[in-house]
């Protein structure tokens, strides 16, 4: 089965991807996680630009006609820019995942060595 999986990009085993432009990551969910979630409802983002985050920890939750899901950190560090888009049009994250549905942007601290490659997120994929 093929799922979109973005070479540019670095991916957690809880379906976060992670983006790099210079210092800054922008961090938002998987076409996989989108596909198991379902029509997404409500994106709530618990943290604001100056928040510090933990790699593993919540930062927010996704609500979809299914199921209420936890946002992990891929990376610790101090969050930069939120996307408040999502507060109005949660339907984003369905529509484009990896590009207007990014959540939020961290000046990553540590952890990005712990993340996967598209290559080997998508053997984690074909495993599930």
């Amino acid at each position: 089965m093929g799922h979109d999986v973005r070479d540019e990009y670095k991916y957690t085993k809880d379906h976060e991807w992670v983006g790099a432009s210079g210092d800054e990551r922008s961090i938002g969910v998987t076409a996989y996680a989108v596909e198991q979630l379902g029509d997404i409802t409500l994106v709530n983002i618990e943290v604001k630009p100056g928040d510090a985050v933990t790699a593993g920890a919540s930062f927010g939750t996704v609500e979809s006609v299914k199921t209420l899901s936890d946002l992990f950190a891929p990376v610790t560090g101090k969050v930069i820019k939120v996307n408040t888009d999502l507060e109005q049009k949660p339907e984003l994250v369905n529509e484009d995942p990896y590009g207007k549905a990014w959540m939020i942007t961290v000046a990553v601290e540590r952890g990005e060595e712990d993340l996967l490659t598209a290559d080997a997120y998508r053997s984690f994929l074909s495993g599930l």
